[in-house]
């Protein structure tokens, strides 16, 4: 299914610059379920400067909070993941003509890059907005908020990190309540409650009267629908 966005326009998404597939990482491990430190692959090295704090976006979508956070923080790099495959060409594509060195993008699946590939305690802060909600029963499992994800984002967060999420979705923000109550309370294995819960604070790329300033945040504020916003910090 094509969604037409490069409007007859070849989209460039830069490989090997801007534009990154799971198709350019080494194999994982035969034993990567067994000894999964043995799959971990630093990604700070693929930007231009890669001793800036790291952040990571899930679900870039066409682009438009990675281009203006690039633009708004030159001082922080953000990798951004897509899935759809043509939402990650357009996004790669502005990212290339607008010249940004600290954003890139990768197509793949990030839930498996976090749980899989991402070292220990590397990124500042997670970005996960208007994630699909999977509103049948059936597909739940597909969901991003699971316990299993909440752990793997406690992982590689640095200490103090944040992650940070929104929604419009009223179903789906009951169940992300249910997860951030367990995560926010002492929990076996951990010293204490994992995730400290703060007030959502405004990102300070978004526009006037914006949380963070994505496409779905726009359409779905012209239609008037409710968000839903939170702030998970590592403990």
């Amino acid at each position: 299914m094509s969604f037409g966005l490069g409007r007859g326009r070849t989209l460039d998404a830069a490989p090997g610059v801007v534009g990154l597939s799971s198709r350019d990482l080494p194999p994982l491990p035969d034993d990567f379920m067994a000894n999964p430190g043995g799959s971990r692959l630093d990604p700070r090295p693929w930007f231009a400067n890669p001793d800036l704090p790291f952040e990571v976006e899930i679900g870039s979508g066409k682009g438009t909070f990675l281009l203006q956070h690039g633009e708004a923080a030159p001082g922080i790099n953000t990798l951004g993941i897509e899935w759809e495959g043509e939402f990650y060409a357009y996004a790669a594509d502005r990212i290339r003509r607008r010249g940004l060195a600290n954003a890139r993008l990768l197509h793949g699946d990030a839930v498996d890059f976090l749980r899989w590939r991402v070292p220990d305690a590397i990124v500042r802060t997670i970005h996960l907005y208007f994630s699909d909600p999977w509103p049948k029963r059936k597909h739940h499992k597909n969901r991003v908020v699971q316990d299993r994800f909440l752990a793997d984002a406690h992982r590689v967060l640095v200490p103090g990190g944040e992650l940070r999420i929104v929604t419009d979705h009223e179903e789906y923000w009951a169940w992300m309540e249910e997860h951030f109550a367990r995560w926010t309370a002492p929990m076996t294995g951990y010293d204490g409650p994992p995730f400290e819960r703060l007030p959502f604070d405004r990102a300070d790329s978004a526009a006037a009267g914006e949380l963070v300033g994505t496409n779905f945040e726009r359409k779905y504020r012209l239609e008037g629908r409710p968000f839903h916003a939170a702030i998970l910090r590592k403990r």
